[in-house]
């Protein structure tokens, strides 16, 4: 291979070398041609022009700024690595260098005890084998190296999964040394709501921990609600304080995830805010969609509370579209409106009698809202809940503390299909929730107006569909009906943006989402950003969440430029998930003892007689255990643009 094919990265090398190149990422963003990379797994380099003794200058100080000092070869030797590449990049090389090098990188490599000592000397070895002869040049001419333009970047397989890239190794080693207050600021970066996140959260991390290689992965959501926990119980606020106040202002429509988010961030800015909020509390379905077992609204309010802490003013009972115009908030002053308006609408079954407006017949979203209001929505013992993800869980849930004695959940496919989260499955199924699989609704029994019963077909699993999961296919001849006294499906959710915009202003999709760049979320009209679930119709909270703190960076660059450039770290966080950073099959060298930390939970015949919050936070000593079993899985990665 030549000089200008130089790439050992390990995602490519069981591949056949010749086309690796090919297939390798060559854009860092629009406009942007990635020359060169180096990160966890090697280096590839698509220019001949890059000067590879200088990307890996600036690599190994990338290394040595993020070490964090508690291996002695580890601190010493990226300083040394750094102190030996930059003096040959300034003419000043000796020989014995390159070796000084490589024995300081191997020794690193073997006795560091995390993961930036052990895999960032790789790519360093790797380009000193491959281009060695660049190397000896360089040493040899005695001639100061011109310095390149790069873009570092810190992740790790549990940061890289998480949808605002919350630093999760950063805080678990804070609360390892029980800095939880620390650790609370570290979350707060990137996740303003860690008590609502610690609770609710979908967990993409843990599913991307490498400890799971090792015994079983780190319980990373509950060491999240232990820090947040701290700062409740202490009376100690932890959270950073607003930035010097800026004369413009900026209108957010919705106070759920993505609009507090975004006015906590605009907040650190410097930004004052004002939200619209059509319920009269905030957390939008996060309040009225998520049952207080799971998260208590004392919670999200408290949370709330400190948005406004930061200069947010929230406008309670305002329906943006009704009661105010967006072009009313424009003409009062208002330089940048930001839309996050949530999924509040259910989908169609495509079952006969579903808009026949039956008594006893209610959507899920409008249950669980009537639920959080301290409503009894519908009568009876017998209930049906067709559907198969966190919705369908908690109203199924929901109903026996309501005071059904016979609750059902119908789902076309099987389980190993079911979106919703398996510990929801778990504990319903503890609690008595009866499931039906391979079950699809035809039509609605009703007698006197009032829901009688539910005709059913069973089904059969076909080909994969779009979503990667077997299509159910109907059986013929396989109907059947189920009897019973109400019914609520909750089959999904879908935005209800087109409500609040004048129509045609704006691009809306046939989803009934808005049209906004990927990156920065403006729309096509200057001024208006979006994020959340009227973005990319409903998607999990801290997906929100990571939309409002993203979409805040960029109204800020608007409201001070007059223009909106996407950043080189979204730029790399999209390089980095394009290569890819957790390897499920990877095998470790060695084997744990350990298990992953579960909170108490309440027992199933206490728990389904009250809406008390069913899962428990940990203690000082679980959580200090706990994140001791950490790997610090950091990965440097380092483009040259």
């Amino acid at each position: 291979m030549g000089r200008e094919g130089v790439s050992t990265w390990g995602a490519w090398t069981a591949g056949a070398k010749a086309t690796a190149l090919d297939r390798l990422p060559n854009q860092l963003g629009p406009d942007q041609p990635l020359k060169a990379f180096m990160g966890w797994d090697g280096l590839f380099v698509h220019d001949p022009d890059v000067n590879l003794v200088d990307m890996v200058r600036a690599y190994a100080q990338a290394a040595r700024s993020e070490s964090c000092g508690q291996c002695f070869p580890c601190r010493l030797g990226f300083e040394k690595i750094a102190a030996i590449l930059d003096a040959i990049c300034q003419g000043h090389g000796r020989a014995g260098d390159l070796e000084r090098v490589e024995s300081l990188a191997r020794t690193i490599m073997a006795s560091a005890r995390c993961d930036i000592g052990q895999t960032a000397p790789r790519p360093i070895l790797d380009a000193l084998r491959l281009g060695r002869n660049d190397f000896v040049k360089t040493i040899a001419a005695q001639i100061p190296v011109p310095k390149g333009r790069y873009a570092a970047r810190i992740t790790a397989p549990c940061i890289n999964a998480c949808p605002s890239h919350v630093n999760v190794a950063d805080y678990l080693e804070k609360i390892r040394f029980d800095r939880w207050d620390q650790a609370l600021e570290t979350i707060r970066r990137d996740c303003c709501l860690p008590g609502v996140v610690g609770r609710v959260c979908v967990r993409p991390c843990e599913s991307n921990c490498r400890r799971r290689h090792v015994d079983d992965g780190i319980a990373i959501r509950a060491l999240k609600r232990y820090a947040a926990d701290q700062e409740l119980k202490k009376g100690v606020r932890a959270s950073p304080r607003p930035g010097a106040e800026k004369s413009q202002k900026a209108a957010v429509i919705g106070a759920g995830p993505a609009g507090l988010a975004c006015a906590y961030y605009l907040g650190l800015a410097g930004y004052r805010c004002t939200v619209f909020e059509a319920l009269e509390e905030p957390g939008g379905m996060a309040a009225v969609g998520i049952p207080d077992y799971r998260l208590p609204r004392r919670i999200l309010r408290a949370e709330a509370a400190q948005v406004e802490a930061l200069g947010a003013e929230i406008r309670y009972g305002v329906e943006v579209g009704r009661d105010i115009t967006l072009q009313d908030l424009q003409t009062q002053g208002y330089q940048v409106v930001f839309i996050a308006v949530g999924a509040h609408e259910s989908f169609k079954m495509r079952c006969e009698g579903e808009d026949a407006g039956y008594r006893c017949f209610m959507t899920g979203i409008e249950f669980l809202r009537r639920v959080a209001m301290g409503e009894q929505p519908i009568e009876g013992k017998k209930l049906l809940v067709i559907g198969g993800g966190n919705v369908a869980m908690d109203c199924v849930r929901s109903a026996l503390r309501l005071g059904f004695t016979d609750v059902n959940l119908l789902y076309r496919r099987t389980e190993a299909e079911m979106p919703a989260d398996p510990v929801e499955i778990k504990e319903a199924r503890e609690e008595g929730v009866v499931f039906h699989y391979l079950v699809a609704p035809v039509k609605i029994i009703a007698e006197n107006n009032k829901v009688k019963g539910l005709q059913c077909l069973r089904m059969e699993l076909g080909a994969p569909d779009k979503s990667g999961r077997r299509r159910p296919v109907p059986k013929e001849g396989s109907d059947f009906i189920i009897l019973c006294d109400a019914i609520v499906p909750a089959i999904g959710q879908v935005s209800v943006v087109d409500c609040v915009l004048p129509e045609g202003q704006i691009a809306v999709t046939a989803w009934r989402t808005l049209v906004a760049d990927d990156i920065t979320f403006q729309t096509g009209k200057p001024g208006i950003f979006t994020g959340g679930d009227c973005l990319t119709g409903p998607a999990t909270l801290i997906a929100a969440l990571a939309a409002g703190k993203n979409a805040a960076r960029y109204i800020a660059q608007y409201l001070e430029t007059g223009i909106c450039q996407p950043s080189e770290d979204d730029a790399m966080d999209r390089l980095i998930a394009c290569l890819g950073v957790f390897d499920g099959k990877e095998s470790m060298p060695f084997c744990g003892q350990t298990k992953k930390l579960h909170p108490p939970v309440l027992a199933p015949e206490i728990r389904v007689k009250s809406f008390d919050e069913v899962e428990a936070g940990v203690n000082q000593a679980q959580a200090t255990a706990e994140s001791e079993r950490c790997l610090r899985c950091f990965r440097i990665a380092l483009a040259c643009i």
